[in-house]
């Protein structure tokens, strides 16, 4: 087989990126170990930015997620059992996010690519990739019980930190920052309406508490819990008996109970690795970075980072110049390294680390006591959060 872009993964990064490319006329293949069952309904990040949406509608996968997706038009930060609401619009000059589930996302873009695109591989499972340090790398894939060879002008892992793209990277070329976390989260998944219209984000002594949605009748819940814990210890009331501790606030609201119909443990760590480019290999996802959950970037940053390849190639089929495919690796870790540090920055002001003293939780509060009393403070966290442009080579 042979084909311009062999894509591997078809999470929502890997199918984007064969969108996007389909729509400017070059062709792909993308190889998927798992199946589409699998594909569709693994749950992952629920929260997209601004320019995340801007993409889809512009690939011509936005029409179902904006007629059944939420926009949000902020969060809340709670704390000493006090709301603070932060207006995103009248921060970011009009810029919100969209509750679209990772699983719909897919969904959305596998019909797409059967539909229009080019060759979409189920359980084709990516074995190495071979001489990506020249002008023809090969990805050599196990599919239907036997061993192919895709040849191509260019490979992009999409397939996740386990996946065998990054390992194509001489070690020597490489550099690996990283940082794992005392604590996870323990989320659920409830058939229950959400009790707040938008995201709570709770700092409490007993450690963070996030509510947020994947529907108008399903609800999706975190509680920080240490590290290795076994989601099957908590029992149902204890969760629901946590979270009203955590979510407490001075006046009459109350979270609503229902159902909880998955229980799922999150380890926390920030992860990059530079480059993300060995000669026409090109990492993007969790291939390349992984940052904790507190700030929903995951998989913004994967759109990100396929939306600047696209446009880079793009560039240099019609140009001839490869100048953006070169500052590829640098474009994109501009922005991961700015994720990182609102991620980064998320975490520690409203998780409580074991073993805490009375003054890092006073400088946790004084924290969010700036963010809701200076104007400046709190754009900085909604630009954030509304999402980084998609950068241009030099921007």
């Amino acid at each position: 087989m042979r084909t311009t872009v062999g894509i591997i993964g078809a999470g929502p990064a890997g199918l984007l990126l064969a969108r996007l490319l389909h729509n400017a006329g070059i062709d792909s293949v993308v190889l998927e170990s798992r199946d589409r069952a699998y594909v569709e309904r693994r749950q992952r990040a629920g929260i997209l930015e601004q320019g995340t949406a801007d993409v889809l509608r512009a690939a011509g996968a936005g029409e179902r997620m904006d007629r059944e997706g939420l926009r949000h038009d902020g969060i809340e930060l709670r704390f000493d059992r006090r709301r603070h609401r932060v207006d995103f619009p009248a921060l970011t000059g009009g810029r919100s996010v969209m509750v679209y589930a990772q699983t719909e996302v897919c969904k959305d873009l596998i019909a797409l690519q059967i539909r229009e695109g080019g060759p979409l591989l189920f359980e084709a499972e990516a074995l190495a990739v071979e001489d990506a340090g020249t002008d023809a790398p090969r990805i050599r894939f196990r599919h239907e019980g036997r061993e192919d060879v895709l040849e191509c002008s260019y490979v992009v892992g999409c397939d996740g930190f386990w996946g065998v793209a990054r390992k194509a990277i001489p070690a020597g070329l490489a550099q690996v920052f990283e940082r794992t976390y005392p604590f996870g989260w323990l989320g659920i998944l409830a058939d229950v309406p959400p009790s707040h219209d938008e995201l709570v984000y709770a700092r409490h002594d007993r450690g963070f508490a996030l509510l947020s949605m994947r529907s108008p009748a399903v609800s999706r819940l975190y509680l920080q819990v240490p590290d290795g814990t076994d989601p099957g210890a908590w029992e149902d009331s204890e969760i629901w008996d946590e979270l009203e501790r955590r979510f407490e606030t001075a006046d009459d609201w109350y979270l609503q109970r229902g159902p909880i119909t998955q229980k799922t443990v999150t380890p926390m760590r920030s992860y990059v690795h530079e480059p993300m480019r060995h000669g026409r290999l090109f990492l993007a996802g969790d291939a390349a970075h992984i940052v904790p959950p507190t700030g929903a970037k995951g998989l913004n940053l994967a759109a990100g980072d396929v939306a600047t390849f696209a446009r880079a190639l793009i560039h240099q089929q019609r140009t001839g110049s490869p100048e953006l495919l070169d500052a590829y690796s640098q474009t994109c870790l501009r922005r991961v390294w700015q994720a990182e540090r609102f991620s980064y920055d998320m975490t520690t002001l409203l998780h409580r680390a074991p073993g805490a003293t009375a003054f890092e939780d006073r400088l946790q509060l004084a924290r969010l006591e700036r963010i809701v009393s200076s104007r400046a403070a709190e754009t900085d966290l909604a630009e954030a959060y509304t999402g980084f442009p998609f950068g241009r080579a030099g921007e």
